[in-house]
């Protein structure tokens, strides 16, 4: 069976599987990694790819070039990634820091008044306003800690949230190739670069920013 290698196929192959949940050992289709990386496209849209492939490292390091505002889609797809890599403190942590973004309120709506007032309780600070992505992350926890729960319809769920962000992404950054994204993220210390580059499955850093 011939690989995709356009955008649109790559999109309906890689939200056909289940979408992560817990940590995966390998990419879903390690091949796919260079493909998903020579369409050039805008750097959420590569990062939401890479990680629906299950390639967390290559996924990462598109991510920690969009750590801060302006840049509220990669701190919501590191919010993701953290989800993913059982790390719920930081999940909830990077929700709450875009959970009033227009990316955010898209997959989970506007926080009500009652909302933002719940978490204004001891401990609470650093979670999202929005009830429905507090349960969300609650439900991915408890499966992962105490067997709670559904996995097939958590990862549906999984499913949706991403597929919802990338169509997002979609809509504000087109899926052509971007020759120059030098200025599409926040720019990171020669530290977080050189363990970026490290961790890319494609190589030293493929993309320059």
């Amino acid at each position: 069976m011939p690989q995709p290698k356009t955008y649109q196929d790559l999109r309906t192959h890689l939200l056909t599987p289940p979408a992560p949940l817990t940590p995966p050992k390998n990419p879903t289709t390690p091949t796919l990694s260079e493909p998903i990386t020579s369409l050039r496209l805008h750097p959420t849209l590569e990062a939401l790819l890479h990680l629906l492939n299950h390639d967390l490292p290559s996924a990462h390091f598109l991510a920690r070039h969009m750590q801060s505002a302006p840049a509220h889609e990669g701190m919501y797809i590191h919010g993701l990634l953290h989800r993913i890599e059982g790390d719920y403190v930081n999940a909830r942590a990077w929700y709450n820091n875009v959970c009033e973004s227009e990316v955010f309120v898209a997959v989970w709506g506007q926080a009500s008044e009652e909302e933002k007032k719940e978490i204004e309780g001891e401990g609470m600070k650093k979670m999202p306003a929005q009830r429905k992505a507090r349960e969300w992350i609650d439900d991915v926890e408890g499966f992962v800690r105490r067997k709670k729960g559904d996995r097939r319809e958590l990862e549906e769920r999984s499913r949706r949230e991403m597929e919802v962000v990338l169509k997002w992404c979609e809509d504000k950054f087109g899926t052509d190739a971007w020759e120059d994204v030098s200025g599409e993220g926040v720019r990171p210390s020669q530290e977080i670069r050189d363990i970026g580059n490290k961790m890319t499955t494609g190589g030293e850093g493929y993309r320059k920013f």
